[in-house]
């Protein structure tokens, strides 16, 4: 559909890719990849034909359609969110009509005319086109993709200027896959998503019928939307084939392939000079050091770009908290006569790593809000743990920080024990790298200080962290050094994050709000939609949680478990063999301890004695559930 020969593009005085080679097929489902800055949007707009090339050429199809998705900044307003979506299909409204004006104008005319037949013709041939195009089902067709992406229905009444600006661009990326055209460009179509229209998006393009070329910071949608990834590194373009994960595992392949051609290269350039350097002006080998020289000059030298930081940053561990950090007594939350969410009872224990879920005006940042203390219960109690301090990250985070310092130096402030490289080596995994890190906080933009709010708490980390949705405005070097951090976190996490693979490779709970109740499911992401499904019938919300106290959801009529990927099924036996080992730790403590107690010492070492083995009993316990409900999921996942 479209070919790439040649092509190239410079942004000013940088050149960001030359000698592309690409011919984007009726079927392409790709991936555009690559680092902040090396130009991925461009090369997206020059499919668009909305950019020029500086080199090159580009070529298309005859009567091939494009669509086109910018990451922000486009506005709608005047019609109705329904009336917006229906203009997509204006040619064919036009087509009904006519053909309505055509019946009327058969009802008058004589059957015997000619003016009828003409008339009988033109209705039968527009009849059969609206067919053709499914004319009859439009209106279906928009409440389908509205409601796929968290449109409800008493919002498509309403006056598109009323929504924000992630809503309007849902609006249109809903235009979009209405249209169908041929080709579909989208630059980071998630970003205004919440978790259910992203699942919802992800099976709509896999049904596509056209092609689609996409540009995502959301790793899980890539795996499973894309199997085609196109990288543009080191100033080319370059292609792999299969999804995300499979394109990181080709590309250190290839790196070592480069490096080693690298070596070689630099073994054939050194043998060379010195040959030269040695017989230079030897008048008997001038023959041979002219060869050499010309050997030298003909050599095209492999150009290896510096290595891609990895990042692995040590935050300091906050001070422990009580087994009990939370707990929630029947609350219950209105604002007004707005109803959110009421009768929930859930305990959060120390270590808990809970993703809160659920559609967008679900209640989710409400929830974090109570736990912060942000927000006052409408009813209910809820009781902080011994020794818990709460520390809260809001979406507008950024409000709360010093425009007039200098990042470097007000992270500086906040952890006086952390070295410069330290504190750089932060603010660089959250993008902000070189001489950035000196401006002032006040120039930034809103993301940007978000970003850097983000980074600034967890310097110094409290015991008891909520964060509502702190992978906005990162990329995936930045999401995983944040995932790492908190993977290592000592303390307790409530988070609400619209990341598939974050949430996945995070959550230890899923507390689901939805209809007005709390919900809490066992596991991370992906085993709560399994559940959802139907899970193994043995575990249900309410069995697996026996403190929530929304009524247990009822299972949906398949009963087919969802594609479990393989590193997810790896990450299962990872955690078996690490419950394994530490059950068998536990146990050989326990049995110390009780052979200690048989020796008797002291009253007051008896006491320390039974509580120690009473701590590592009921570890046992847990750490024996655990390991019994991975091995029942990996069994029923083979």
């Amino acid at each position: 559909m479209i070919q790439l020969q040649g092509a190239g593009k410079r942004f000013g005085q940088k050149l960001l890719f030359e000698d592309c080679d690409w011919l984007v097929t009726p079927r392409e489902r790709t991936g555009l990849v690559g680092g902040n800055g090396t130009g991925k949007s461009t090369l997206l707009k020059i499919l668009n034909g909305m950019e020029t090339l500086d080199y090159g050429s580009i070529s298309f199809t005859r009567g091939m359609t494009l669509g086109y998705l910018p990451q922000d900044g486009l506005s709608l307003s005047g019609r109705t969110v329904f009336q917006e979506a229906m203009t997509v299909f204006d040619s064919l409204r036009a087509m009904e009509k006519e053909l309505e004006d055509l019946h009327h104008k058969l009802g008058e005319l004589d059957p015997a005319s000619v003016e009828y037949a003409a008339a009988a013709e033109r209705a039968h041939n527009i009849d059969t086109e609206f067919r053709n195009r499914d004319g009859y089902a439009i209106e279906a067709a928009v409440g389908t993709v509205l409601n796929g992406l968290g449109f409800r229905k008493d919002d498509w009444a309403r006056r598109t200027e009323e929504f924000s600006g992630g809503w309007q661009m849902r609006l249109a990326l809903a235009k979009l896959l209405l249209e169908k055209p041929s080709l579909l460009l989208l630059d980071e179509p998630t970003n205004h998503l919440d978790l259910e229209a992203r699942n919802w998006l992800e099976d709509y393009l896999t049904n596509y019928p056209g092609a689609y070329v996409l540009i995502s910071h959301d790793r899980y949608f890539l795996d499973v939307t894309v199997n085609k990834t196109v990288e543009i590194w080191n100033k080319h373009v370059h292609f792999y084939s299969g999804n995300y994960d499979k394109y990181l595992a080709q590309k250190t392949e290839r790196r070592d392939q480069l490096m080693a051609a690298y070596r070689n290269q630099r073994e054939r350039v050194e043998q060379l000079e010195a040959f030269i350097n040695r017989f230079r002006y030897q008048a008997t080998k001038a023959k041979q050091v002219q060869s050499r020289i010309k050997e030298l000059e003909k050599i095209e030298r492999i150009e290896v770009p510096p290595d891609e930081q990895t990042i692995h940053f040590k935050f300091p561990q906050p001070k422990p908290s009580g087994r009990i950090v939370a707990e929630f007594k029947d609350v219950s939350k209105s604002y007004g006569s707005k109803f959110v969410f009421g009768g929930a009872n859930c305990i959060i224990e120390r270590g808990d790593r809970i993703a809160l879920v659920g559609v967008n005006g679900a209640g989710k940042s409400t929830m974090i809000k109570l736990l912060s203390g942000a927000e006052p219960l409408s009813s209910g109690t809820y009781t902080l743990g011994h020794n818990v301090t709460p520390d809260y990250f809001a979406q507008d985070q950024y409000k709360e920080l010093n425009p007039e310092a200098r990042m470097v130096d007000d992270l500086g402030d906040a952890a006086p024990r952390s070295t410069n490289t330290e504190l750089r080596s932060l603010l660089g995994s959250f993008l902000f790298s070189a001489d950035d890190v000196f401006k002032r906080i006040g120039v930034l933009s809103g993301g940007e200080r978000n970003r850097y709010a983000l980074a600034k708490m967890l310097l110094a980390p409290s015991n008891f962290l909520l964060l509502d949705e702190p992978t906005n405005h990162l990329d995936m070097r930045a999401k995983d050094v944040l995932l790492e951090a908190l993977k290592d976190y000592t303390g307790t996490v409530v988070f609400v994050s619209h990341d598939r693979y974050f949430i996945d490779n995070l959550a230890t709970r899923i507390f689901e709000i939805e209809d007005g109740h709390v919900h809490v499911y066992p596991g991370n992401y992906e085993d709560y939609r399994w559940r959802k499904a139907g899970g193994p019938e043995s575990m249900t919300a309410q069995q697996a949680a026996p403190m929530a106290s929304a009524p247990e959801p009822e299972p949906a009529a398949a009963k087919t478990k969802p594609r479990v990927n393989p590193m997810k099924l790896q990450k299962m036996r990872d955690q078996l063999m690490q419950a394994e080992e530490r059950i068998a730790t536990l146990e050989s403590e326990i049995a110390q301890h009780e052979i200690a107690l048989a020796d008797f010492r002291s009253v007051e070492e008896s006491v320390r004695l039974n509580d120690l083995a009473a701590k590592r009993r009921a570890e046992l316990e847990t750490r024996v559930a655990e390991w019994e409900q991975l091995s029942a999921e990996l069994e029923a996942s083979a």
